[in-house]
């Protein structure tokens, strides 16, 4: 004997299940919009100011950072789906982004003043910092996101 199982709306299943990936990638992009916003809030906020510059110079962008730019590992989505948030540190004008991140190390100046000793500077972190107190909020809102969009499509909005 055979067992034959009915689904019921399933026409209306199929929809809602074709809506979920334009849902999901709006609620996705927006979970992480609020996660790069936190990033780089903290970091400006964390970042030694003498005029502004390098502060102003911190942000996200969606795909790759501005040339020259020290960039936080861009979070990812598939290829070509515009899911790739880029958080960025450093201009051409605040080009020494990476040296107030790490510092630098003494040594012997040449150029101008050959032959005198350079101190170094030491590490100043902002940057990286900042993005690892975030990471698990930033996961957490991406996963809203995921959530969320399910939500909506179940529901039918």
């Amino acid at each position: 004997m055979r067992s034959v199982t009915k689904i019921l709306n399933l026409d209306r299943l199929n929809r809602k299940l074709r809506r979920l990936p334009e849902v999901a990638k709006r609620e996705i992009r927006a979970g992480m919009e609020r996660a790069a916003e936190q990033i780089v809030a903290l970091m400006k906020n964390l970042v030694p100011e003498a005029d502004g510059t390098l502060r102003d110079s911190i942000g996200w962008t969606w795909g790759k950072a501005p040339k020259g730019s020290l960039a936080v590992g861009a979070v990812k989505g598939g290829k070509g789906d515009g899911l790739t948030v880029t958080i960025y540190a450093g201009n051409d004008k605040a080009y020494y982004a990476r040296w107030v991140e790490f510092g630098t190390s003494q040594h012997t100046n040449g150029g101008k003043f050959p032959g005198t000793k350079n101190p170094g500077t030491r590490a100043r972190p902002f940057f990286y910092v900042s993005w690892r107190a975030n990471k698990r909020s930033a996961k957490r809102l991406v996963r809203k996101g995921v959530r969320d969009a399910a939500k909506k499509v179940a529901a039918g909005g």
